[in-house]
């Protein structure tokens, strides 16, 4: 993997860096594909029970490279996958910066937000002759379908404030607090049985009850028996994900 995403391990988090900050970290090709594997491989490791996302520089996530989308180089659909279905793994958007087009997309896949105060978030896709094809149109999914018509339609971003006031971002922090309030965040989800996060963030994405056959798979698991044991002495549970 090359440096345009770097990684970093704190506990059982990990922390997946966009590192263009000369351009904004815009989505080139190359991103995209090193995003992919990053993400791919921390939602394969059991060790890792929440994820990161953040930005280098002062912006999350300007959206897809223009440039070299005009130059017709490489393919930009690499991260369809993760913007329509996710991965089982929680991820925390910490937006360092404002995330426009296919940032503010990646920040729909995302399960929690935490903003700067100053970042901007919108779709602006149809500025440019286009509309906002990675997962963007699904945004009254987490709106009031008024604010993402709004937003869709006319192109224009919104602060974190009125992000936050709508239900979009979870927290806005000053910027120099972002990492921190993330990094608290996701080390609470970490904290509790990784097949309960698992299934409740499945459930709640599919919005339905869960099946017998799901309810039996973590009712009768090891780290379900682990936690009631845990709660009966009075320690902290220790999980293993089975």
């Amino acid at each position: 993997m090359s440096d345009l995403v770097l990684t970093e391990r704190v506990d059982n988090v990990l922390v997946a860096t966009l590192n263009r900050p000369e351009a904004r970290n815009a989505l080139s090709p190359e991103l995209i594909d090193d995003l992919s594997d990053a993400l791919r491989e921390a939602d394969a490791d059991p060790g890792v029970r929440a994820v990161v996302l953040t930005g280098a520089g002062t912006v999350f996530c300007a959206g897809m490279d223009l440039k070299a989308f005009a130059k017709g180089g490489g393919r930009f659909d690499g991260l369809v996958w993760f913007f329509r279905d996710g991965i089982g793994t929680p991820v925390i958007a910490a937006l360092n910066g404002s995330a426009l087009g296919g940032g503010f997309e990646m920040v729909l896949a995302c399960d929690l937000v935490v903003a700067a105060e100053d970042a901007r978030l919108g779709i602006a896709e149809v500025k440019r002759g286009l509309f906002a094809a990675g997962g963007g149109t699904t945004l009254a999914d987490r709106v009031p379908l008024a604010v993402a018509l709004e937003m869709g339609l006319t192109g224009d971003p919104v602060t974190a404030a009125q992000a936050e006031r709508a239900g979009l971002v979870n927290r806005a922090v000053p910027a120099d607090r972002v990492r921190e309030e993330a990094l608290a965040l996701a080390g609470r989800i970490a904290a509790n049985g990784p097949l309960g996060v698992a299934m409740t963030k499945k459930l709640m994405r599919e919005r339905r009850w869960a099946e017998p056959d799901e309810v039996l798979s973590v009712f009768r698991s090891k780290d379900a028996a682990e936690g009631a044991r845990a709660f009966a002495e009075r320690r902290t549970p220790v999980w293993n994900a089975s």
